[in-house]
């Protein structure tokens, strides 16, 4: 492609679909049965937050799995450490 050669991006679809795990501090069965629900809200709205989908998400006293549809703008690191610093308040 020649220096300054521009190209008409506006039919570009880009789709990521990331499937993630993270556990809770040394897996200590720390999500209860009773919030758990009210915590992949919140979780759900990080993600959404950051213009991103939530497709599915669950998990079990110790760790939670999240699947969701990522836009490019933003690194999976970046997010992950943002749901995982904003959720362990």
């Amino acid at each position: 492609m020649p220096l300054g050669t521009r190209y008409n991006m506006a039919n570009t679809y880009t789709q990521i679909h990331i499937q993630t795990v993270f556990a809770v501090q040394n897996r200590q069965s720390l999500i209860k049965a009773e919030w758990k629900n009210e915590l992949y809200k919140y979780i759900t709205g990080i993600i959404q937050n950051h213009k991103h989908r939530v497709l599915q998400i669950n998990g079990m006293p110790d760790h939670i799995h999240i699947l969701f549809g990522m836009r490019p703008t933003q690194s999976i690191s970046d997010l992950i450490k943002q749901v995982k610093q904003d959720s362990s308040k």
